[in-house]
């Protein structure tokens, strides 16, 4: 089954209606975590024992009743229904975890199977699909937030001393592949940490190749929040951070600020931070300024509304807004 691109509210309630089970990725066209994680949900509606499974995707800022509704304040982020009720939740970008909820819960409406049990082959070809869904990926007891075992948790804790960018797939929720990774892998013990599909090894040798130097370099890192907001901030020659969008803003600060640009004729791009609450927290004190709408020309913050109208006034908004 493909995936569903959902444009409308009114699309988005019939498939929230479903009695049969719907994943939808709430994601953002300017986030490439987004683009990832789009590659995985393609994967997985490919695949035959999701062929009843819906799988939409909504641009989060085109539909932002439905966002606010389910609290999506950063992509990715990925609800799954069933007639019409929440069941699971996944924030961020967790291939392992996403994969591993949508196949517990299509299971769950599926009734006493009699097919033969999966060749090797099968496993084998999901193993290692589960392996190169991330970049860097950890197979262990429980979450990174949860731990289920005293080496997952200093497995963990060296991966965040690095700062590391990692997804993990918690082999307590799956016994096919926490006995098959074993086999596939030809390591007997868990954790075991793969970056770009090939195993690194478990926590004895990640903390000898600390303790020599070679596992921080080795290690993808997280995009820093200073970074992420500088590539927002240089999206546009002119970019607004605002609450809600361009068609539909959602405070009268937002909408008055709209409202005069729209008259400049300008080209201008805008962010809904109602979108995204480590942008919309971040990016005051990144500014040092505490309120909304901000104005950016060139990367440059020119202020919010009550600049915009000072500017408009003296007759210096246009110069100001072409970074002139």
């Amino acid at each position: 089954m493909s995936v569903k691109k959902i444009t409308s509210l009114e699309e988005f309630t019939a498939l929230e209606k479903n009695n049969g089970l719907s994943v939808v990725h709430f994601m953002a066209d300017w986030a490439p975590q987004c683009d990832q994680m789009n590659e995985v949900i393609n994967e997985l509606s490919k695949q035959r024992e999701l062929k009843e499974v819906t799988f939409g995707i909504v641009v989060a800022e085109d539909i932002p009743e439905v966002s606010l509704k389910y609290n999506v304040s950063a992509v990715p982020t990925f609800v799954l229904f069933r007639g019409g009720k929440v069941i699971e939740r996944v924030d961020g970008v967790n291939a392992a975890e996403l994969t591993s909820k949508v196949k517990t819960q299509a299971a769950k409406t599926t009734l006493v199977s009699t097919v033969p049990v999966a060749p090797v082959e099968d496993l084998n070809t999901r193993l290692k699909q589960l392996i190169n869904s991330a970049k860097c990926i950890v197979f262990m007891k429980g979450s990174p937030d949860a731990p289920k075992c005293g080496f997952s948790r200093t497995t963990i804790e060296l991966l965040n001393k690095h700062e590391a960018d990692y997804s993990s797939f918690n082999i307590l929720t799956d016994e096919e592949v926490r006995q098959g990774l074993k086999t596939y892998s030809n390591w007997p013990t868990y954790p075991q940490l793969y970056i770009d599909g090939e195993l690194i090894g478990g926590l004895d040798i990640l903390k000898e190749m600390d303790a020599s130097g070679e596992l921080g370099p080795m290690l993808p890192k997280k995009q820093k929040l200073e970074n992420r907001l500088k590539s927002l901030i240089n999206k546009a020659p002119l970019m607004v951070f605002m609450k809600g969008e361009r068609e539909a803003p959602r405070c009268g600060f937002s909408k008055t600020l709209i409202s005069i640009l729209n008259e400049t004729g300008l080209d201008y791009n805008t962010f809904d931070i109602l979108t995204d609450e480590e942008v919309r927290q971040g990016l005051k004190s990144y500014s040092n300024w505490p309120t909304y709408p901000q104005i950016y020309v060139k990367g440059e913050l020119i202020g919010g509304l009550d600049i915009i109208k000072e500017l408009q006034a003296s007759g210096e908004l246009m110069g100001t807004l072409k970074g002139e």
